[in-house]
């Protein structure tokens, strides 16, 4: 795969969906913007739990998640919803986001007279953005500009056997093609710190790999206490799991061998290519929606248990890690890793992946898409609320 067809953007990058999407700046105007969706099929409704009653970092996280899931080259155009009193309001989110070069519309339900008035001239106003947005055609991108995603939830003992080194081989033919990858969930990384600083780019990006990954150790200490060691979900465990360090040592194969081009920070937009590990942690929603903000425009995630999740604007797709799990979820799972077992190469699910991954990005529908498992947009908090 050397390319793909996909919508250019006028800040250089491009998308693989042309989405138009009405966002909340708080989750007070969630009633409003999703009458609006109701109103206008074909909308996206980007709902979500905050905008409010937080300070210091999560002020900054929650403002910066927001444009950039808004400002994403999957998006065409935008239409943001305030409430009128919130603390990240949105006359503050509109032109940030505009920077990125789509139409952005903005609205105060307070200022426009209640709900229902709101929720009446949004609606004309994202009719209007949704018939602009029509007129768009896709093009054929070079390879080099894909950011991929990786994810993995509800995890088994397979996971590190079928799946996650399939996805690795994925990760690496992008990266040896002059794209991007994200690889993330810092919980899930713990135990592995020398084998990732030991592939890092230089000191300085090692540096920052054993820092990421020293303080969330920290935090699963702090919160867990003598019990961090089991930092898994409960269906981890039912799938053969025993500790964190074993899941970590399957999750990072994700990555595949690539050298760790840098580290960022949770939702912040990579500024070099290659293979980039994301400060986020290890839950599916948060961390998926973190992927989303840096600029992911699609997101390879590996199951064991069976995940259905994907996320509103970005094609998900869904890797069985057994042929059982497959078989039992057809209408979930994209792919089935599981076929290693049988026999099988890890380069045959490679292909497969590729395949699924392609006409994904050419526009074809993934199950996540096909069955609306989007959830609402889950942004990862560090402190209390006041």
């Amino acid at each position: 795969m050397r390319s793909f067809f996909g919508y250019e953007r006028s800040d250089g990058r491009a998308g693989v969906r042309n989405h138009v999407v009405v966002l909340p700046s708080v989750s007070c105007a969630n009633g409003v913007v999703s009458a609006i969706a109701r109103a206008v099929p074909g909308v996206v409704p980007l709902l979500h739990g905050h905008g409010c009653g937080r300070g210091g970092r999560d002020l900054e996280l929650h403002a910066r998640t927001l444009i950039g899931i808004a400002r994403h080259p999957n998006v065409a155009a935008v239409l943001v919803i305030g409430l009128g009193c919130e603390v990240i309001k949105a006359e503050f989110l509109a032109p940030a986001i505009a920077e990125g070069g789509a139409p952005v519309e903005c609205l105060s339900i307070q200022a426009e007279g209640g709900s229902v008035s709101a929720a009446r001239k949004g609606a004309a106003v994202a009719e209007a953005l949704l018939a602009r947005a029509r007129a768009d055609v896709r093009t054929e991108i070079d390879i080099n500009r894909l950011v991929l995603g990786l994810e993995c939830g509800g995890s088994d003992a397979f996971s590190g056997v079928t799946a996650n080194p399939a996805v690795g081989l994925v990760a690496d033919r992008v990266v040896e093609s002059g794209g991007t990858v994200l690889l993330t969930e810092n919980t899930e990384m713990i135990g592995t710190s020398h084998i990732l600083a030991r592939r890092a780019a230089s000191p300085e990006v090692a540096e920052k790999v054993v820092a990421m990954v020293d303080a969330a150790e920290r935090r699963t200490h702090e919160i867990l206490g003598p019990l961090a060691s089991m930092v898994i979900a409960p269906g981890n465990m039912d799938g053969g799991m025993s500790s964190i360090r074993e899941k970590a040592l399957g999750s990072v194969a994700k990555g595949g061998a690539s050298p760790v081009s840098a580290v960022i920070d949770y939702a912040e937009a990579p500024g070099c290519r290659g293979l980039i590990l994301m400060d986020a942690p290890g839950y599916d929603t948060e961390s998926m929606t973190g992927l989303v903000a840096a600029g992911a425009q699609a997101i390879l995630f590996t199951t064991g248990r069976g995940n259905p999740i994907g996320f509103p604007t970005v094609p998900v797709i869904k890797i069985a890690t057994t042929t059982r799990l497959y078989e039992s979820m057809r209408d979930d799972m994209d792919v089935n890793a599981g076929v290693v077992l049988e026999g099988a190469t890890l380069e045959d699910v490679r292909d497969d992946i590729l395949g699924v991954l392609a006409r994904a990005l050419g526009g074809e529908q993934t199950k996540a898409e096909r069955n609306a498992q989007d959830g609402i947009v889950c942004m990862f908090t560090t402190g209390p609320s006041f």
